[in-house]
This record gives C-alpha cells, structure tokens and sequence, in this order.
C-alpha cells in the first residue's frame, strides 16, 4: 500500500501554529508520533481520539519518514559533537 500522506497531513499558519496536523483535526503529527513512541498501540490511540483513522496514523509515519529522508546533515569542521 502507497502512502499517500498528502491527502491527509496538512500544515497551514493559521491551525496549531503551522505544526503539521491530521486534516481536519487539531490533532498534530508531533501528537501522534509521541504517543507510538511511548508504546501506545494503535488501537489505543484510535480509541482515545475517536474521529482518527488508522490511516491517519499511517499518513503521520509516512510524514515523518518523507521530512527524515530529505533532512541534509552539514558537518561543522572543527567541532566536536558529543556522542548520544
């Protein structure tokens, strides 16, 4: 299944300040990923925000793969980065 995170992830200045969102809702991708990254289920989210759909989730992982896969890293010559 293609991902078509454009139908359903838009970001507009005047909603949530600019933060990309589920279209439709003022329920923000930064939302959604949070609450997968600490373990809640699908399920579960679907059940706490009733008016998301599974594929709204799955348009706010293929948001954030899209903004990972673009992201450009310019090293800075003669700085140290601490390592995580």
């Amino acid at each position: 299944m293609i991902n078509k995170y454009e139908d359903r992830i838009i970001v507009d200045p005047e909603i949530m300040v600019g933060k990309p969102i589920i279209k439709g809702t003022r329920i923000t991708v930064e939302l959604v990923l949070g609450l997968l990254a600490q373990g809640e289920r699908m399920d579960e989210i679907l059940e706490a925000y009733p008016h998301l759909k599974r594929e709204d989730i799955y348009a706010a992982l293929g948001y954030a793969e899209k903004i990972i896969r673009e992201e450009r890293i310019m090293p800075l010559s003669g700085i140290k980065c601490a390592q995580l």
